[in-house]
């Protein structure tokens, strides 16, 4: 008695994994059918109208200013917490259009950019503005500044970074006194 329930069961099992295959194939053939005849003819879809607006459009790309810089990134080194440090930027327009940096701005109050042209610069022309860094801060630091341009991105952005370190003549800060209040 035992033996036949262990041989329906298999024999059940057995038919419940044919079902599922027949099922899977299933499935699978309507899926095939369904991707095959959406295909039509794709070609016959395309305009000539959106294609030539697109080789417009890519023509014009290329009328855009580049800005190319001599370096995006500049890494300070280690500095002592609160000692100032600066450096310059230079970049070129490499592209064929005048180049303007309307605006350049940084992600916090202690990374001040300054003195940009924000007079066109022509094609093949170089310029540079400073960044200074108050060098406040502990451990590695690392600050984006983001210029607002006339290129195709409409903004670049450079970095720079630094390891700071406490100062070792600044005096020892004192350790807080904690005080407990009885709840009454």
């Amino acid at each position: 008695m035992k033996l036949l329930l262990h041989l329906a069961s298999r024999i059940k099992n057995y038919l419940n994994i044919i079902t599922m295959k027949k099922a899977i194939l299933a499935l699978s053939a309507l899926c095939l059918v369904a991707f095959t005849s959406c295909k039509e003819d794709a070609t016959s879809k395309i305009n000539s109208d959106n294609v030539a607006a697109a080789a417009e459009r890519d023509a014009s790309a290329a009328d855009f200013p580049v800005i190319t810089f001599e370096e995006t990134e500049h890494d300070f080194g280690t500095i002592i917490n609160g000692t100032p440090v600066e450096t310059k930027f230079k970049y070129t327009n490499t592209g064929k259009t005048p180049l303007v940096v309307s605006n350049i701005k940084s992600t916090c109050g202690c990374t001040v950019p300054s003195d940009w042209n924000r007079d066109p610069l022509a094609a093949g022309e170089s310029a540079e503005f400073t960044v200074k860094f108050n060098g406040k801060g502990s451990n590695q630091v690392q600050k984006s500044i983001t210029l607002t341009t006339n290129t195709e991105k409409g903004s670049e952005v450079v970095k720079i970074k630094a390891f700071v370190q406490p100062d070792p003549n600044a005096p020892a800060k004192k350790a807080g006194t904690a005080s407990i209040k009885s709840v009454q």
